[in-house]
């Protein structure tokens, strides 16, 4: 039996300057989005003629999550199998085309993550597992773009 999971946020634009919408230059991309209990999101657009370069976009958060999934279905995978992780980061980016007539589309997210294991005996296995976490994760499952992973596991000594 499927398990189904809801999600709800709440999602306000504030960048009203006074004249709502009246063109393109009179009003800002500024928003907030809500979810109960957990700190705001303060947004814009990555249009860089019209957004606040100091904010979150869209796009980073999409990036966001398909890493932040692998991560955590990583962690999970060598949880379970006995691999011992003792730092991860990862330096994800992807790839997005604009379309001249509007609009775009993500072409690829491509994950970097730098994994510490606690032997060089699972190093190997640490390796593999980025496979496992990629097949079993909610957010990679869900985009109709491929996420690629350039993995790196090593121990403290090496």
């Amino acid at each position: 039996m499927n398990k189904e999971h809801k999600y709800s946020i709440t999602t306000k634009w504030n960048g009203n300057k006074g004249t709502g919408t009246s063109g393109l230059k009179a009003y800002e991309r500024s928003h907030t989005v809500s979810n109960a209990g957990k700190p705001d999101l303060f947004l814009t657009t990555d249009n860089p003629h019209v957004g606040d370069k100091s904010k979150l976009n869209p796009e980073d958060l999409l990036v966001t999550a398909v890493s932040s999934c692998h991560m955590l279905s990583y962690l999970y995978v060598c949880a379970l199998e006995g691999i011992v992780v003792t730092d991860y980061v990862d330096h994800a980016y992807g790839i997005m085309q604009e379309h001249e007539s509007g609009g775009g589309q993500f072409e690829h997210v491509t994950l970097c993550p730098e994994v510490i294991v606690a032997e060089e005996s699972m190093i190997e296995k640490a390796i593999d597992l980025h496979h496992k976490a990629h097949e079993i994760c909610y957010i990679a499952n869900s985009v109709n773009f491929p996420v690629y992973t350039n993995a790196i596991c090593k121990t403290t000594d090496r």
